[in-house]
């Protein structure tokens, strides 16, 4: 790309939606501030359960046609949110949802779990060397919660962020590039406390049952968040994307449901632990812009 903007954000999911529920009011401020915001998903979610009865015939073990539908769906969300700039990790359909931990999804060609890392890494770095993002988003060592699509996903960041660096690698692939800040996805607990404590307080009927604090990807000690970024004023926009993965999200109000009914709320601030770079605000003290500190990208 030439005449990039001052500010360059991407960030890296696994399945489409996880960008939506963990940074959707972060993607909206971002775009709406003008920086380029890059997504990159890493396969097409073919193995997500399906929520609406008369889509159900997507499914893997029905259809099979879920990658499709959900790549209409990214789409329509990204365009809530104002980023024109979405891409999948080596093309659509590249690598494959690998399904649960455990699962024999893991094992089968073409798996996003079995790829070799440094392979898929490798058509990150394209993108890094591309957008040349100052900060990079993406899950913990853990994915969040274990999924294999998710901790693969972290894999892949972390090692295109090496690679991308290095003069020596790939010069087909662009000039050198070293990304200033890496962050993963956070959830403070007392954050999350609550946020469940209204949930139970104000719409314990909404869904079928509760979701547990632990079942939340990403929730740490609050002594981890680096940073906080406001969305609220970007709200609905988060919410138009959730909506608008609808195989994957039933959303009532400020509360949504996975697959398996158990309501969690919707968090228009958003977490994020420093793991990589120079913070922008005083020891003991969150950042409040993901940019704070990194030369030449300053508002």
């Amino acid at each position: 790309m030439t005449d990039l903007p001052a500010r360059r954000l991407l960030l890296v999911h696994a399945h489409p939606d996880d960008e939506s529920i963990n940074n959707g009011a972060t993607m909206a401020r971002y775009a709406a501030d003008g920086a380029l915001v890059t997504l990159v998903t890493c396969t097409l979610g073919e193995e997500g359960e399906v929520i609406p009865p008369a889509l159900a015939h997507l499914a893997a073990d029905r259809d099979d046609s879920l990658g499709p539908w959900r790549q209409r769906e990214l789409a329509a969300a990204m365009k809530e949110l104002g980023v024109t700039d979405h891409r999948f990790l080596g093309g659509p359909g590249r690598f494959r949802d690998s399904g649960m931990m455990g699962a024999e999804q893991n094992d089968r060609p073409g798996a996003f779990w079995s790829a070799d890392v440094d392979e898929a890494a490798g058509y990150l770095v394209e993108v890094i060397r591309s957008v040349r993002p100052q900060v990079l988003v993406t899950y913990d060592p853990d994915g969040g919660y274990g999924h294999p699509d998710h901790i693969q996903a972290h894999r892949v960041a972390t090692r295109a962020a090496e690679l991308a660096a290095e003069p020596g690698y790939r010069a087909d692939s662009g000039a050198p590039h070293t990304i200033a800040k890496i962050y993963w996805n956070r959830v403070p607990r007392t954050t999350a406390e609550d946020a469940f404590a209204h949930l139970r307080a104000t719409a314990p009927d909404t869904f079928p049952g509760i979701a547990a604090i632990d079942d939340v990807p990403g929730v740490v000690n609050d002594t981890l968040i680096t940073t906080e970024i406001d969305g609220t004023a970007h709200a609905a926009a988060k919410a138009a994307a959730m909506r608008a993965h609808a195989t994957q999200i039933a959303l009532s109000g400020s509360f949504f449901a996975l697959s398996n009914d158990l309501g969690q709320p919707v968090l228009t601030t958003e977490y994020y632990e420093l793991v990589s770079g120079t913070p922008g605000a005083a020891p003991g003290t969150r950042e409040h812009d993901l940019f704070a500190g990194v030369t030449g990208a300053d508002q």
